[in-house]
């Protein structure tokens, strides 16, 4: 987090006319939220590419349906969504609140560039090996730099700049420790296919985190948590609508009766797959915009790349995958980047909270002059 990029627990004062309740967290519960949604997005991201792995390794072959299942699942968000208070029962603000027009252009947005990300990302991940995959991902961070620069005003401390290079270094020695850089059965052409559309997919990606930060800070002004949740149910509906179309308009819709009857694993673990990949996408998803809501695109983006470094943790676990020291290392690399990028958003904390301090004291004194 720059200088100029406060901890939303701080930003009371730079936020004139906008009392958010969030605002008034102490600091531990601050930082609870935020190492919620870091859980959330670190676990639902490697659950969520282990399956659409396993998923592809079984005999599933629909790019659509691995798109679909990435957002499908976005009507479990509403329990959680009746859970929060009303948005509404906290506005305050003496600006007029945004249109009804304007958000639902923002909701439709976002909601097609996520249907368009996803889709690039599904067939990355079909004719990618995961090295590769996982090394094309992690250019990620240096888009979202670029994105966070022109769109949200981000500037970079050596703090920060330690943490991008340190996590983008991490991902790349995991992709460089496997020694298989296309899938059996992948032609030329076709690694070249989705070699592209990956990174195609990271600059979407970065550019999605940072338009959505822009909507939280400078368009939407919602004052509570729930603004997170109603962001990823009505982004996720329109992307869902998307690759529905897009599922029936391509023609796979024709071939996944045969492709569940074919699966290698059974008809019950087909869908059980389907299943939970949607789920675990959607809990990702939730930290993601949790993460920009709470700190900025560019920490999501980073805690992003760190799962990279995660999930060949879970394989390990779950697939009984070799661990070499090669990703031992690249682990211990992405933790030292993740600690150098916390401790800057702690400085920050610091400092901001000093300011206010002697704000206080400042005007404290100027009441007692003018008694």
């Amino acid at each position: 987090m720059s200088d100029n990029q406060e901890p939303i627990l701080a930003k009371e004062e730079s936020v004139v006319g906008i009392p958010t309740p969030l605002l008034k967290l102490i600091s531990w519960q601050w930082w609870l939220l935020v190492s919620i949604n870091i859980f959330f997005l670190i676990g639902g991201q490697a659950a969520s590419v282990l399956l659409g792995r396993f998923y592809y390794d079984q005999g599933g072959n629909s790019k659509w349906m691995a798109t679909l299942v990435q957002t499908a699942a976005f009507p479990i968000l509403y329990i959680p969504l009746l859970l929060l208070p009303s948005s509404s029962s906290s506005e305050s603000s003496s600006e007029p609140s945004c249109s009804l027009k304007y958000v639902v252009l923002i909701y439709v947005l976002l909601g097609v560039i996520i249907a368009g990300d996803n889709m690039l990302y599904s067939v990355g991940l079909l004719y990618l090996s995961a090295s590769t995959y996982s090394l094309i991902c992690s250019t990620q961070l240096a888009f979202n730099a670029v994105f966070s620069y022109f769109i949200n005003a981000q500037k970079f401390t050596a703090l920060i700049l330690n943490s991008v290079v340190l996590l983008s270094f991490s991902a790349a020695l995991i992709a460089l420790n496997d020694d298989a850089d296309t899938p059996s059965g992948v032609s030329r052409s076709k690694y070249i296919v989705g070699f592209v559309c990956t990174l195609a997919a990271s600059a979407l990606y970065s550019l999605l985190l940072s338009l959505m930060q822009f909507s939280f800070e400078k368009i939407l002004k919602r004052e509570t948590f729930s603004v997170v949740l109603e962001m990823q149910i009505y982004t996720s509906l329109v992307a869902t609508c998307v690759s529905v179309i897009g599922l029936f308009a391509s023609g796979e819709w024709k071939t996944l009766h045969g492709e569940m009857v074919g699966y290698h694993k059974g008809q019950a673990s087909y869908v059980l797959t389907l299943v939970g990949t949607a789920v675990t996408w959607q809990v990702c998803s939730v930290g993601v915009v949790g993460l920009i809501f709470l700190v900025t695109s560019l920490f999501s983006n980073v805690i992003s790349t760190l799962s990279l470094a995660v999930t060949p943790l879970a394989a390990l676990v779950v697939f009984r995958d070799k661990m070499s020291g090669v990703k031992i290392m690249a682990m211990l690399i992405a933790l030292w980047g993740f600690a150098s990028y916390v401790y800057q958003n702690y400085i920050d904390d610091l400092k901001v909270r000093r300011a206010r301090k002697q704000a206080q004291a400042g005007r404290v004194i100027q009441a007692e002059v003018l008694v």
